[in-house]
């Protein structure tokens, strides 16, 4: 059976797209009102923004590679290229972070005077501009981490500019200049919580981890209900891309007959199918009873 995992890969492009737009456009007004007004959480989130802006193309650009054909030397296509767009967006998540920190400590020395007036202007047409984006992302999130990745960076972005809106708001009624750093300290920090859970799903997936939803005991359990099972061993769960999951195995089974194991094998398709969603099996069953040893593959 052919997977056809390519109308998976390609959704939330449209809502990538958008969001990219949206970004672009107004990184460059942060950065020129940042700028201006001398506010470090305007500077701290045009330079996120500017990340944003290459993260979501990289988004986009590992969308059309997974959408490739496989080939010969790439069976399984190119669809661990949404992965690795995933695991960059993380990383450059972190920079971005320690990039936060460093300036906020120089500026905890020497605060600057911001003018917290068009600072406040500037803060709040960006909120509203992520919130837009954050929504439209937040539709397609859950069925793929690339995009999940792309929609942390926007709402790291929304924290952004909530954190320069309660900026403005301290240093324009109290004129207290050290909220500008102090605020960047904390949306720096929620950047970084935001990419932890990003990286470590991306990198479990490279190092073809067990997806963190599936119980390898349960999946055993399950084969184990099929006639004819005895035992199950070398047990593989990975999975190749998001809502991508495969699986590969040995099963012990008492099996008479070819018909029987091919009956058998149907069977633990059907099982993994209905209770898992795992599409993509490979299993091999090694016959008992002293029969002769007959290894069959569970058709694609």
């Amino acid at each position: 059976m052919e997977h056809n995992h390519t109308h998976s890969q390609r959704e939330g492009s449209r809502e990538l797209r958008i969001a990219l737009g949206i970004t672009a456009i107004y990184m460059f007004a942060e950065a020129i009102g940042g700028y201006l007004t001398h506010s470090l959480a305007l500077l701290a989130d045009a330079g996120h923004m500017l990340s944003d802006v290459g993260s979501l193309a990289l988004s986009l650009i590992a969308m059309r590679f997974a959408a490739k054909a496989r080939t010969p030397q790439m069976t399984y296509g190119y669809y661990r290229a949404e992965i690795l767009a995933a695991l960059v967006n993380g990383v450059t998540l972190v920079v971005i972070s320690i990039f936060i920190f460093y300036e906020a400590i120089t500026r905890f020395k020497s605060p600057p005077e911001v003018q917290s007036v068009p600072m406040l202007a500037v803060a709040i047409v960006g909120l509203l501009l992520n919130l837009f984006s954050a929504f439209i992302l937040s539709r397609k999130k859950g069925e793929s981490l690339n995009v999940r990745g792309a929609f942390l960076h926007v709402l790291a972005d929304t924290l952004g500019s909530v954190g320069a809106i309660s900026a403005g708001v301290i240093m324009l009624t109290t004129g207290w200049f050290l909220a500008d750093p102090l605020i960047s300290v904390l949306i720096a920090m929620l950047i970084l919580f935001s990419s932890w859970r990003l990286l470590k799903e991306s990198v479990t997936v490279l190092m073809e981890g067990t997806p963190s939803h599936i119980n390898p005991r349960d999946i055993e359990t399950a084969i184990k209900t099929v006639k004819g099972v005895v035992q199950v061993h070398d047990l593989h769960i990975w999975t190749v891309t998001s809502g991508f999951e495969s699986i590969s195995a040995h099963v012990s089974a008492n099996c008479e007959t070819i018909a029987e194991a091919q009956n058998t094998l149907s069977g633990i398709r059907d099982v993994l199918e209905k209770n898992f969603g795992i599409e993509h099996s490979t299993i091999q069953i090694e016959q008992q009873r002293g029969q002769p040893k007959t290894e069959l593959v569970l058709p694609p």
